[in-house]
């Protein structure tokens, strides 16, 4: 869907603006612009409630039609050829740069290369990673996501069959599970404070879950709107009422990441200011991701002046590219700020704005046609013969499913038959 590659963009550069003013102190200081730069950090949530979407709308179609879910091994593999080559072309380049005393270290190479770093509670590098790699514990997030995604869709079509054949029922039960997800980040919060606050839990996946939840219940949502029967059903008014209501929810998400920019959360960098703080942080930045989501998730068939900006020309591209653009923009700061014998927070935010921009655009471009694009390929190749052989006659409701639903929300067909790649992290 070219909305969502739109709202990857968004994400994208709000995470490379909030690296690159930490960096040169810009959000650092006592101001409200600073404040709203230390925010920038809303993107992660964002890219998480896109997976929750994208990946688990297969699985609810088939929890809602009582079929079978897709199936996993294909997958993982899809999923691995999707992130990892990239992902191993960026550590070996940060760690070549900045780590040559650990180029030995077979355990940080596999904690690295594996996406388990964030489960070293006393590591050698300072901060949440080596050099160049900090921000790729949401990766790790992900990927824990990926890995567990079958097993909660699964627990989830159990619980929702129980609710019987009806689409309705088992359509609330599944929005109540995954509620039930959401509610889990909040207790997850509670556990990292008492007994003792333990900081490397905030890495860990429990705390991501309402993020995710967000994008999973968008994906209920969809998928029960396309497949009822009548005009004025619950899901289909809904989304209805999002597509007459994409302003309303820019707002709201505006006022929640300036509330989020308010010391409410926390002061930013200067020391754990109490659970309270994080919990508030959590419900906001959900908040956020749900407003600027859904109204991309649940476009009106005739479009919107929101869908038709992040479906433009340069949004659809930043969001092709991404994945490299979240990968590249630590290496790229770094290596111009070593060019430049920059000392960290000295200043000159828009400078280095622009060219560590460029810099990881190009290095994100690049990575996209000759990495990225490539083991696509070979995820196609590698699983097209698996896929065939259990696809060949698809049920009428997946033949359905690949239609724009009557209740306009535009989706693709790719979407629909659950092939859509993953959103970028």
């Amino acid at each position: 869907m070219d909305a969502l590659d739109g709202v990857r963009a968004l994400a994208a550069v709000a995470v490379l603006v909030f690296h690159v003013a930490i960096e040169s102190a810009a959000a650092l200081r006592d101001n409200f612009f600073s404040s709203l730069l230390a925010r920038g950090d809303v993107a992660v949530p964002i890219f998480f409630a896109l997976s929750g979407l994208l990946l688990y709308r297969p699985y609810a179609r088939a929890a809602l039609l009582g079929e079978r879910p897709p199936g996993t091994r294909v997958y993982l593999i899809k999923r691995a050829l999707r992130i990892l080559p990239a992902y191993w072309l960026v550590v070996v380049v940060a760690m070549t740069l900045w780590a040559g005393p650990h180029l030995g270290d077979v355990k940080t190479w596999l904690q690295l290369l594996l996406l388990g770093q964030t489960y070293e509670i006393h590591p050698w590098w300072f901060g949440l990673g080596p050099r160049g790699l900090a921000q790729m514990w949401s990766l790790c997030v992900e990927a824990a996501f990926y890995v567990l995604l079958p097993l909660v869709a699964a627990a989830l079509a159990a619980y929702a069959r129980r609710g019987g054949p009806g689409l309705d029922a088992r359509a609330r039960r599944l929005l109540t599970g995954v509620a039930v997800l959401a509610a889990s980040s909040f207790a997850w919060a509670l556990l990292t404070y008492f007994p003792v606050y333990r900081p490397y839990l905030n890495t860990w996946l429990p705390r991501a879950w309402v993020f995710f939840a967000v994008g999973m219940a968008l994906a209920v949502v969809s998928e029960w709107a396309r497949q009822e029967t009548g005009e004025n059903g619950p899901a289909r008014r809904f989304v209805r009422a999002v597509g007459a209501s994409a302003g309303s929810f820019l707002l709201v998400a505006a006022l929640a990441y300036a509330v989020a920019a308010s010391p409410l959360t926390g002061t930013r960098f200067s020391g754990v200011d109490g659970v309270w703080a994080d919990l508030s942080e959590l419900a906001l930045y959900a908040t956020v991701a749900a407003g600027l989501v859904t109204p991309a998730a649940l476009l009106p068939a005739e479009g919107s002046p929101y869908g038709r900006f992040l479906s433009s020309r340069v949004m659809r591209f930043l969001g092709r590219v991404s994945y490299g653009v979240f990968l590249w923009q630590f290496v790229a700061l770094y290596l111009w700020y070593d060019f430049t014998e920059q000392q960290a927070w000295s200043g000159n935010f828009a400078g280095n704005l622009v060219v560590v921009g460029t810099l990881t655009l190009l290095l994100a471009t690049l990575t996209h046609r000759y990495v990225e694009e490539p083991a696509r390929r070979l995820a196609r190749l590698a699983t097209s013969s698996r896929s065939s052989s259990g696809t060949s006659s698809p049920s009428p409701s997946q033949r359905d499913s690949s239609k724009e639903t009557p209740s306009g929300t535009g989706m693709e067909t790719e979407m629909a038959t659950g092939t859509a790649t993953a959103p970028r992290p």
